[in-house]
């Protein structure tokens, strides 16, 4: 053990989350958003997550990683599937692991489990946006080996674009 790390060399304990998870997802999500500067744009409550994550047709699955008793680590995901590739695959919307415990294998091993699911299931692949100015994360995603996709560009229509397209 390090002064850095306050938990065991051993692997992390990682669960599938449960409906009782929410809490402390939403309280995840939210350190996300407080880390990128995002808190006034997160608009989510956990009696969404529990809807859209636990009810009859789950939007996303979550993988919760532990120290002890205490949830400390999160990816969230959902299915995906690749045209060009012929393949199911996943897509991370989020990664967190509380500061404290960043550098000790937490992230990858939530990644790895998620991976392992996902071929489990026929997955092939995992796809993942970063914020442009988290360069930890960046350099993180190359040691685990994804590649940046540089031919790509993420777009979004939400909102009331979202709405004038729909309604003409």
């Amino acid at each position: 053990m390090t002064a850095k790390h306050p938990y065991p060399v051993a692997p992390p304990h990682i669960r599938i989350a449960t409906a009782q998870d929410v809490d402390d997802i939403h309280a995840m999500l939210f350190e996300i958003a407080r880390a990128t500067g995002c808190e006034d744009k997160f608009k989510s409550k956990p009696e969404d997550l529990a809807r859209d994550g636990f009810g009859h047709r789950p939007a996303f699955e979550a993988l919760i990683a532990h120290n002890g008793d205490v949830p400390v680590g999160l990816c969230l995901y959902f299915p995906s599937y690749s045209t060009f590739r012929g393949k199911a695959g996943i897509y991370i919307q989020d990664l967190f692991v509380a500061p404290e415990y960043r550098g000790g294998g937490f992230a990858r091993h939530l990644i790895a489990q998620a991976a392992a699911r996902a071929r489990s299931q026929g997955g092939h692949y995992i796809r993942l946006s970063v914020d442009a100015g988290n360069i930890i994360g960046q350099r993180f995603y190359a040691r685990i080996g994804m590649r940046h996709a540089h031919d790509e560009r993420i777009h979004v229509l939400d909102g009331d674009a979202f709405d004038a397209l729909i309604d003409g």
